[in-house]
């Protein structure tokens, strides 16, 4: 993919293949944000990415405390709910959430790309299997001293989840950001377009012939996340594991 976004057409279809460009110019990346509006889409990404992720980890960090830490009744038959919840598909979803999204007249709206995919039932399970290895001396001492819950989740709870909370928001971001067909069916204006959707509109716009061209924006659709996940690469492993083992 890199190396034919710097590839002329010429070279992209020479047989036998030619493995590397004549030239490396930035011919493609400048037709590529000529084409269509890369600016708007990166800014919606990253506005929906972010604000979605982050909201995930707040609320998959809120249900997993009360679900481990709280005398809730029937906790054990809300975590059940939560798993049964990873076995849905989202597609099945996917029309009642058109339906309450339009009739909201959140078309073509940040929230209406954001809320509907807000709950994150892999976030709280995650969290919760973490939260169950945690000492929980920690917190009785907490409770002792006069804390509330709100400050014995922000003050001890989160920071010794550091690991976890990376793992899940490297899932999460990469969710978010990769997220094509909710998008789609929610945005039709090029300027509330995410990245995902402007590829389509790019590929729409210089013909499926035009391989050089979209595989300089799919370059530029892919070098953001894998920033992010060779940034919090170190943490995933720690965090996928916690609470593996138990004591």
């Amino acid at each position: 993919m890199l190396l034919a976004s710097f590839k002329g057409q010429d070279e992209i279809y020479s047989v036998p293949i030619q493995w590397l460009p004549d030239s490396i110019t930035g011919a493609n990346y400048s037709a590529a944000m000529d084409s269509v509006p890369f600016g708007s889409f990166f800014l919606n990404s990253v506005l929906t990415t972010f604000i979605g992720a982050g909201i995930k980890i707040v609320l998959g960090l809120m249900t997993a405390y009360a679900l481990v830490f709280l005398d809730v009744p029937f906790r054990k038959f809300f975590f059940a709910l939560v798993i049964f919840a990873l076995l849905v598909p989202q597609q099945i979803v996917i029309l009642p959430n058109y339906t309450l999204v339009a009739s909201l007249g959140w078309l073509n709206t940040y929230q209406g790309i954001i809320v509907p995919g807000l709950a994150s039932a892999f976030g709280t399970f995650l969290f919760r299997q973490h939260f169950l290895s945690l000492p929980v001396a920690v917190l009785e001492a907490a409770a002792l001293d006069g804390a509330g819950h709100l400050r014995r989740l922000w003050a001890f709870v989160v920071p010794m989840s550091a690991p976890t909370i990376a793992a899940v928001g490297l899932v999460s971001v990469v969710s978010e950001w990769n997220e094509y067909l909710w998008p789609l069916l929610v945005v039709d204006r090029p300027g509330m377009m995410t990245l995902p959707i402007g590829l389509t509109l790019l590929q729409n716009t210089d013909g499926l012939t035009n391989w050089g061209v979209l595989m300089a924006g799919t370059v530029l659709v892919t070098l953001p996340i894998l920033a992010v996940f060779f940034a919090l690469q170190r943490r995933i492993m720690a965090g996928l594991t916690a609470g593996a083992v138990t004591g």
